[in-house]
């Protein structure tokens, strides 16, 4: 017998959940209902009244949509469905009314506002306002906040919907901001006049239907209706949030998060969301050589020369950076290996097992979070890893569902259990039925790594990897290992090809160390070691394929073009190869995608979680050590962050924050 509840919207009948609200049932039965306070994934508030709608039969006015369940509504006198209208002239004289409200004290500020284009007041108040105002008292004013450098306040043009502190205290899990007051006083602000502590604050910029929250960095710079928008995939950590980059003329201008429910639903990192002023400092916009210990420019044709002349007859090692899309590792792969040289893309010393992929990416999806009946965290700080992620495990654990962790004691923004911090808690550990284990990079980068991993197998039938680099599964995916590790291949390695592995160490040329080739986007640690620079596109500037850590293929596409020189990293490779005489099969990213599918069939199943047989790794004794963490600093992992400006402010204010002296209690 079907539970759903029949309902009347508008004279349209409509079969929904009885547990779903008014406003819900009325998007399924494609009717828009207007909203500020309401949202999703936020818990309810009810308190701007824009949602008004009239139920037939019951009290005589309006009731609030997002407030009232189905199950609520009445029956007709002869057990008719219920009726609801959102279109009568009641509804109507009641929104225009909310509208009149919402408006007393709004300053007339469109002309200045970055929200200007994008309104929800705007497109509301033309929509269901109406073109004059029986006020005429003046406006009230009030005072901005400092919520830090990422988020600028207007709080004049505040209409207390309450979503920003609806999300920072149940998404982000900080309780910095509330709203104080009552009536024509009530005001939303910070406690203490604190600055935001999470790395999830940028989302309220999206959340505020009005202009009282805008982002800092992009203030004044662009009009919406002004910038080209390019839909791809973010490369800041491992998760492959869905994005928008926003470009102007050749230059990013902002970057928002696209709704993914599998992956980040709507979230976006903040060092995902900034790091876009890192995208135009520090580039290598044409090639070097160096000469007489000193890099200076050369042109394209001089500087493959010099490097094909360097490989030739040479043991050769190619490394894959984190930021390396799967294509240019494939393409790298088949360049080095047909020279007889080795590929190594566990540049952090992750012992991840090379094919076996439900060791080195799991068998559960992010998804499996949502019902999984506790879930155990080994060596990872997913709050600095994967904010996004670490905002979906608080949602359930807000449910109920309990979180341990074996590993660094650290602040996730919810309560868990610690279990302890070395190998021998890991020894002892059980799981419940149904249990969800993530196991970080920080758990498998020591020596006992595989063992390690071996151990998180055997707690649990599902395991989600919980990466940090972005194009780390994507490069295990088409076999760009080296049996041993890194510390194995670079043994008696003469030439080095560094694809933007720029946190690896490699010993100076005045200590006889190699060779180095070095492509890339930024003039980072890798172009400053290196003999030859061959500058390369940044993840905005190419076509390319990432597989995030739940092994999902996603499509990045190009937003803007890689200033000055500089080449997408395919092609730069392909011209190598020529140099070489060994010219690789393709002469198109898509002749490459064809003979990279046809040697990894699955990476074809784009935006689909590729199922992976269960293949436990054989146990074996761990060492005694303690569990590190993988990231030391959330805001400056990589070449774009190291070259923001904004990322090392943030950088600064959290080391900060963090050795700040607390006062005696």
């Amino acid at each position: 017998m079907s539970n759903l509840r029949k309902l009347i919207i508008d004279g349209h009948e409509v079969e929904v959940d009885p547990n779903l609200t008014l406003i819900q049932a009325c998007e399924q039965a494609g009717i828009e209902v207007p909203r500020f306070c309401y949202h999703e994934r936020l818990s309810i508030a009810g308190n701007c009244r824009m949602c008004l709608v009239e139920v037939v039969g019951g009290p005589p006015k309006p009731a609030a949509s997002c407030a009232m369940q189905v199950k609520d509504l009445r029956p007709g006198p002869e057990g008719q469905p219920p009726v609801v209208k959102t279109n009568s002239p009641m509804v109507k004289k009641a929104r225009e009314g909310v509208m009149e409200f919402l408006l007393i004290n709004h300053p007339l500020d469109c002309p200045i506002c970055d929200q200007g284009g994008e309104c929800d007041l705007q497109d509301q108040a033309m929509a269901y306002g109406v073109d004059f105002s029986r006020f005429r008292e003046p406006k009230r004013a009030s005072t901005d906040l400092d919520l830090g450098p990422l988020v600028a306040t207007t709080m004049t043009r505040c209409i207390s919907c309450t979503r920003c502190v609806r999300f920072t205290t149940e998404v982000a899990g900080i309780t910095q901001m509330g709203q104080t007051g009552r009536g024509e006083d009530s005001e939303i602000t910070s406690y203490l006049n604190m600055t935001l502590d999470s790395n999830l604050q940028g989302n309220i910029i999206d959340l505020c239907p009005v202009g009282a929250l805008t982002s800092k960095p992009y203030a004044f710079t662009a009009r919406p209706w002004e910038l080209t928008k390019t839909e791809t995939i973010d490369v800041m950590d491992a998760l492959g949030s869905n994005i928008r980059v926003d470009t102007k003329g050749r230059e990013v201008k902002r970057i928002v998060p696209r709704n993914h429910d599998g992956v980040n639903e709507e979230w976006l990192a903040d060092k995902s969301r900034f790091v876009w002023d890192g995208l135009r400092r520090q580039r290598l916009d044409r090639p070097y050589v160096r000469e007489n210990g000193k890099l200076r420019p050369a042109s394209w044709g001089e500087a493959l020369a010099r490097a094909a002349e360097a490989m030739k007859g040479k043991k050769v090692l190619g490394l894959v950076g984190d930021l390396a899309s799967t294509e240019a590792a494939f393409s790298l792969k088949s360049l080095i290996e047909g020279l007889g040289g080795t590929v190594e893309c566990r540049t952090d010393g992750a012992r991840l097992p090379a094919g076996n992929r439900s060791a080195y990416v799991g068998n559960a999806s992010i998804e499996d979070i949502e019902t999984a009946s506790e879930i155990i965290l080994i060596g990872t700080d997913p709050r600095a890893e994967a904010p996004v992620l670490n905002a979906r495990i608080r949602k359930v654990w807000s449910r109920g569902t309990p979180v341990k962790l074996i590993g660094e004691a650290v602040d996730l923004t919810y309560d868990y259990e610690h279990l302890g911090t070395d190998r021998a808690a890991l020894s002892k550990a059980k799981a419940a039925e149904g249990a969800l284990v993530i196991v970080g990079q920080g758990a498998i980068s020591e020596a006992d790594g595989e063992a390690v991993l071996a151990h998180a197998m055997a707690l649990s039938g599902k395991m989600l990897v919980l990466h940090t680099a972005a194009g780390r599964v994507g490069a295990m995916d088409v076999g760009a290992v080296t049996e041993g590790g890194l510390n194995a291949a670079v043994q008696g390695v003469e030439v080095i090809y560094n694809m933007g592995a720029d946190e690896v160490e490699i010993t100076p040329a005045s200590e006889g160390g190699p060779f180095v080739i070095y492509q890339g986007s930024h003039g980072d640690r890798g172009a400053n070691r290196a003999d030859v620079i061959l500058p390369g596109a940044a993840y905005t500037e190419e076509n390319g394929l990432f597989v995030n850590t739940e092994g999902r293929p996603q499509l990045a596409f190009r937003a803007a073009f890689a200033p000055g020189e500089a080449k997408e990293n395919w092609a730069i490779l392909r011209a190598l190869s020529a140099e070489l005489g060994a010219t690789q099969g393709w002469n198109s990213l898509a002749g490459l995608r064809q003979a990279m599918v046809a040697a990894v069939p699955h990476l074809a199943q784009v935006d689909q979680v590729v199922e992976n047989a269960w293949t436990p790794v054989a146990k074996r004794d761990m060492g005694a050590a303690t569990f590190r963490r993988a990231i030391k600093d959330y805001y400056l992992t990589n070449p774009v962050a190291r070259a923001s400006v904004l990322m090392a402010e943030l950088s600064a204010a959290a080391k900060a924050r963090a050795s700040a002296p607390m006062a005696a209690e």
